[in-house]
């Protein structure tokens, strides 16, 4: 299991776990003391990441968040690079 933290500048934690199976991400779960409107997009954020190349970078990884928010969504206390950097901090 890889394990990744990142504080934003904000103060909000995030926490990234996950592991690494034939080079992609499986098993993503995103956690922190954030906050999200509705909760329910916490959902789409971790499957965002699911299958997502291990090998890949901070912005790709954070572009792929970003598509997955929904319209009217918002992330309170942290965005998707901040879940990026953690994924980033987990595999280095």
């Amino acid at each position: 299991m890889k394990h990744g933290e990142y504080k934003t500048p904000g103060g909000k934690l995030v926490i990234v776990d996950f592991t690494v199976a034939d080079g992609r991400l499986s098993n993503v779960q995103i956690n922190g003391d954030f906050f999200l409107e509705p909760p329910e997009t916490l959902e789409l954020l971790n499957a965002a990441l699911e299958g997502a190349d291990a090998a890949a970078s901070a912005e790709q990884l954070a572009q792929l968040v970003e598509q997955s928010v929904p319209e009217g969504a918002q992330l309170i206390g942290f965005d998707s690079a901040g879940i990026a950097t953690a994924v980033r901090r987990a595999l280095e």
